[in-house]
């Protein structure tokens, strides 16, 4: 049992779930040999308690070190803020050269408010796109957070967020007066959009994902258009995991696509807490005939990282090299897996690349111990990869020579059916899962 362990099975006494993020939760991996926590990270690499060092070809801080880990030219920039103060009775004046650069990015947009975190922001796109409507109903695509308008969708079908976000999710503590306010649909699938505002007249907002697994049709985007003029409807793309990773802004750019207002998260820091909500300037004036105020959402820190990162990413084009990274990812997987006889699926959108094992219910078998042995190698590994500017050509080819190594054993193990038993830890999570 490495420390990280050691450290997790205390934790999870003291803090539910062990953390404050499920996806940073070691049974989502290799439960028993995940090295769970970080000592320090710089580029690509990630050092543990031990002093064990890994190569991040997983989730590089969960989608936000776009530039890499400790990047030094946001990092400077952050420390010369935290000297000269980050939190006063006045206002840091970054919040407005932020807002600034941000509607020059986004050109339909006048208006621009900030947060944390993703999930506060898309709370922020809810409440004020709900204002300007005067309509609580929300159609949505895609996964947009925890916050009660969200996880509501749950109330009518407890599976209604399956496709979304997890199965089984208990709506537990959200209330019942919430029921059928949030409603899902398939994402690029419009007549299941068309059919649910049919039956609900009343929709409000529309919500959709920038991109994920696969890349938005122009017939998707364009009906949602039509539906949202003729319907008076308020249209919020998601871009928190896809925003910055094939343009400078939001995958909506790339489409001609005109939203209402755009979310930015996860990679406008590159990991310092910083989110935006940015829209049209009608809409988004609704914001002061509610109540959207936070102590935290006015600190330096996270503008002034955001500021860097932006700077940092459009000057160096850095979307481009993400492409490329995840391409190589994604041809390299496909060629290993026919080498070795393995079934799998790659997704479309390469920046964030992802490979899906086509054997059912082994599946999380398999992606166990596909992570298991590139453990051994030294690598943090799953089945997705957020690319960054870090990954080097190199660090990818050899990456990939590792992947040969273990998809020759998972091919033996999967031919043998012997895949449970060469696992040296319980198999992954892929659902909910309340730890205590």
């Amino acid at each position: 049992m490495n420390s990280g362990q050691q450290l997790w099975n205390k934790a999870v006494n003291v803090i539910p779930g062990g953390n404050g993020l499920l996806s940073k939760r070691p049974d989502r991996y290799a439960p028993d040999i995940w090295p769970t926590y970080f000592s320090k990270a710089k580029g690509v690499n990630i050092w543990d308690l031990d002093g064990n060092r890994y190569i991040d070809m997983s989730y590089m801080g969960i989608g936000t070190a776009i530039l890499g880990y400790s990047d030094n030219d946001v990092d400077n920039a952050v420390k010369l803020a935290i000297d000269e103060g980050v939190n006063t009775t006045l206002n840091a004046p970054e919040e407005f050269y932020l807002a600034e650069k941000l509607l020059e990015l986004n050109p339909f947009a006048g208006s621009v408010k900030f947060a944390r975190s993703g999930a506060e922001a898309m709370t922020i796109a809810i409440r004020i796109a709900r204002a300007y409507t005067g309509k609580c109903k929300v159609a949505f695509s895609g996964y947009h957070g925890w916050s009660d308008w969200y996880l509501a969708a749950n109330l009518a079908g407890i599976d209604n967020l399956e496709g979304h976000l997890l199965p089984g999710l208990p709506p537990k503590g959200v209330p019942n007066e919430l029921i059928n306010t949030s409603m899902p649909f398939e994402y690029n699938n419009i007549n299941e959009l068309k059919a649910l505002i049919m039956k609900n007249p009343d929709v409000g907002v529309i919500v959709i994902e920038g991109a994920r697994h696969n890349l938005p049709s122009l017939e998707f985007l364009n009906e949602i258009a039509l539906i949202a003029s003729e319907k008076n409807i308020v249209v919020i793309v998601d871009e928190i995991t896809s925003g910055w990773r094939i343009t400078d802004g939001g995958v909506y750019k790339t489409t001609g696509f005109v939203p209402d207002i755009v979310v930015y998260g996860k990679a406008l820091g590159n990991g310092f807490a910083i989110s935006a909500t940015v829209g049209k300037k009608t809409i988004m004036d609704v914001a002061q005939d509610t109540f959207i105020s936070s102590t935290f959402w006015t600190e330096r820190v996270g503008f002034v990282a955001a500021l860097a990162t932006i700077q940092k990413t459009t000057e160096n084009k850095v979307w481009n090299h993400l492409i490329d990274i995840g391409t190589k990812i994604g041809k390299g997987w496909k060629i290993l897996a026919e080498k070795h006889n393995i079934r799998i699926e790659i997704s479309e959108f390469k920046p964030l690349i992802t490979m899906k094992f086509k054997y059912g219910e082994q599946n999380a078998s398999i992606e166990t111990l596909f992570t298991q042995e590139m453990l051994k190698r030294g690598y943090l590994a799953t089945t997705s990869v957020y690319a960054s500017y870090a990954h080097t050509v190199e660090i990818i080819e050899e990456y990939l020579a590792n992947v040969s190594k273990v998809f020759e054993i998972i091919s033996q193990a999967i031919h043998n059916d012997t895949v449970s038993k060469m696992l040296e830890t319980r198999i992954k999570e892929g659902g909910f899962k309340r730890l205590t």
